[in-house]
C-alpha cells in the first residue's frame, strides 16, 4: 500500500515507460538472471494465457496435470482466448513426471494431430505439493529433448521457494524453466501478476500478445511498484514463510480432531483434509472453503492468517464434528 501511494505522485509515462517498471526490470534480473524479462499483467489467468500463447503456435498443445489451474479453474481461457489445446494428464499429488509427459507427447509431424509444444506445471501444485529442483530439472530435460518448452504457473512460487529454502532462480532459471507466470496477489499484493521470460528463444511476441489479450496496463507503475516492494528485499519471503507456517500449525491442530484426516502432504500453505459431510456443512456456516467433504476439502492460509484465526477455526471444526 505504501508503494502504491508513493507511485501515485509526480508524472510518469504510460504503458511501462516509467521509473517503477524500469526498476522492476533490474529486480527481476537479480532474482532470475540477466536474461530474464518481466511483463506485469493484471491477473494470473492473463499471465498464463499470454505466456502459453507466446510459447505456442495456433496448432500447438500444452501437456499439464489434470488438476492444473489452467485446466480446471480458468474457464477454458487458454483454449478459448489462446486457441490452444490442453492435454491433461493424471498426476499423483498434482505432480507431472517425465514418464507421464513422454506418454502424451506424441504425434509429432502428424498433420492430423495438434503438435505438443509446452509442458506446463504449477508450483505450488493445486493440491498443495511442491516440486523439488531435481523434479523440475527432469521435466525440463524431458520437454527440451522433444523440442518442447517448460512453462511454470508460479502463482505460489514464493511459498515453494521458502518451503525448499532456496532462491527463486533455483526452482526456475537454474533448472530449465523457460517461461514463468509469477504470482503477486497470493503473496500480499493488491493487484498484479507478471510473465517472466527466462529463455528468450522460447517465447515470441509477448509484448503484442499482452496487449491483444487485454493485459497491458496503461498505468503500469501501480503494478510494478508493488512487485518492487515485494521483491526488492525479503517481504516476499516473510509473507510466504508466515503463510506456510500457519498451514503447518493448522494441520497440527485439526489432525487432533476426531473424524478429520489430513490426506495430502502439507508442503506449503494449503491443507487438504477429509471430514464428515455434516460437519463440513456446519463449518461452512462460519468459514468459506472449497472442496467436497466426501472426497477432500482445501483450507488455505495466507500472509495475513493469524494463530488466533487457526484457533477459532479449529474450535469451530471440533464443534462441527462433535
Amino acid at each position: 500500500m505504501t508503494a502504491l501511494a508513493e507511485a501515485n505522485t509526480g508524472y510518469q509515462l504510460a504503458y511501462g515507460s516509467d521509473a517503477w517498471t524500469e526498476r522492476l526490470d533490474r529486480v527481476v534480473e537479480r532474482h532470475f538472471g540477466p536474461q530474464a524479462s518481466a511483463l506485469p499483467v493484471f491477473n494470473g489467468t492473463g499471465a498464463n494465457v499470454v505466456a502459453l500463447q507466446a510459447m505456442c503456435e495456433r496448432w500447438s498443445s500444452v501437456i499439464c496435470a489434470e488438476s492444473a489451474h489452467i485446466n480446471q479453474d480458468e474457464c477454458g481461457a487458454s483454449e478459448h482466448v489462446g486457441g490452444l489445446k490442453l492435454v491433461p494428464v493424471p498426476a499423483e499429488n498434482g505432480k507431472l513426471t517425465p514418464e507421464a509427459v513422454a506418454r502424451r507427447a506424441t504425434g509429432f509431424g502428424n498433420v492430423q494431430r495438434s503438435q505438443p509444444a509446452v509442458v506446463s506445471i504449477s508450483q505450488v501444485t493445486e493440491v498443495g505439493t511442491v516440486y523439488t529442483p531435481d523434479e523440475i530439472a527432469a521435466l525440463a530435460s524431458c520437454a527440451h529433448e522433444r523440442g518442447m518448452s517448460l512453462h511454470m504457473d508460479g502463482a505460489r512460487l514464493a511459498n515453494a521457494a521458502v518451503s525448499l529454502d532456496v532462491p527463486l532462480r533455483a526452482i526456475t532459471t537454474d533448472v530449465g524453466v523457460d517461461v514463468l507466470s509469477f504470482g503477486g496477489t497470493k503473496n500480499g499484493m493488491m493487484l498484479g501478476e507478471m510473465v517472466v521470460v527466462l529463455n528468450q528463444d522460447a517465447a515470441h511476441g509477448t509484448d503484442y500478445l499482452r496487449k491483444s489479450s487485454m493485459q497491458l496496463a496503461s498505468k503500469m507503475r501501480f503494478l510494478s511498484a508493488q512487485f518492487v516492494a515485494l521483491l526488492d528485499g525479503d517481504l516476499w519471503q516473510r509473507n510466504a514463510r508466515h503463510a506456510n507456517a500457519m498451514a503447518r500449525l493448522l494441520a497440527d491442530r485439526v489432525s487432533e480432531v476426531a473424524g478429520v484426516e489430513i490426506i495430502r502432504p502439507v508442503d506449503a500453505n494449503a491443507v487438504f483434509a477429509r471430514l464428515p459431510e455434516k460437519a463440513a456443512e456446519r463449518l461452512r456456516e462460519r468459514f468459506f472453503f472449497h472442496g467436497d467433504p466426501s472426497d477432500e476439502v482445501r483450507w488455505m492460509c495466507a500472509f495475513d492468517t493469524t494463530e488466533a484465526d487457526i484457533d477459532a477455526f479449529t474450535a469451530a471444526l471440533r464443534t462441527s464434528v462433535d
